[in-house]
């Protein structure tokens, strides 16, 4: 089983999800019939269903797949203490050490305040420590500016804009990509110590 991770800074903690935060996590997420947080993070795709029971099961089988040598591929999003999100990445491609990442805060009361800047810079910065990674990537849609506010914020570069990707509501929204290597995102830290 995968190990777990505990990361903190100021007042953001990301650390690995344990089997008693999935009951309030299973609430963040699914708690309303129409989240708030889901008009951004792809509607276009339905948000899979879930008894508290088929959450539980899903996630644990999500951690145990993992073995103690690979980095724990969700983790918890907390804010003085309370959970509020996650971030999390999958592999694009793994030979040549690419992945992608994304985060979410369920609780809209946390947007526009920082916490989900830091939270990305804090996993992307894990990432790049505790893997050989080429670069990291990040997938969005043209109506999330936040998200490509926080990335353009980070560093990452707009690496791809596909046109009309997807339909929403009667509106056509463009499928964004970002993306650092791993030589840009140290060269980036090192210009803020600066």
């Amino acid at each position: 089983m995968v190990r777990d991770i505990i990361l903190k800074e100021n007042n953001v903690t990301l650390r690995s999800i344990q089997e008693y935060d999935l009951p309030s996590l299973y609430n963040l997420i699914y708690g309303d019939t129409e989240p708030l947080w889901k008009k951004y993070d792809a509607p276009f795709y339905s948000l899979e269903p879930h008894t508290l029971e088929s959450y539980k099961s899903h996630e644990l089988a999500r951690k145990y797949r993992l073995s103690e040598h690979e980095v724990d591929s969700r983790l918890l999003i907390e804010y003085e203490g309370e959970i509020i999100g996650t971030v999390m990445y999958y592999w694009e491609e793994k030979s040549s050490f690419w992945l992608e990442v994304g985060i979410g805060i369920y609780n809209a009361d946390f947007w526009e305040k920082g916490v989900g800047s830091q939270a990305l810079q804090m996993w992307i910065d894990y990432l790049f420590q505790a893997m050989p990674l080429a670069r990291v990537g990040l997938r969005t849609w043209s109506k999330n500016t936040r998200m490509i506010h926080i990335a353009s914020k980070l560093g990452m570069t707009e690496e791809a804009r596909i046109r009309k990707a997807h339909l929403y509501q009667g509106n056509y929204y463009d499928s964004v990509r970002l993306g650092i290597l791993r030589e840009e995102w140290y060269f980036t830290k090192n210009q803020e110590k600066e």
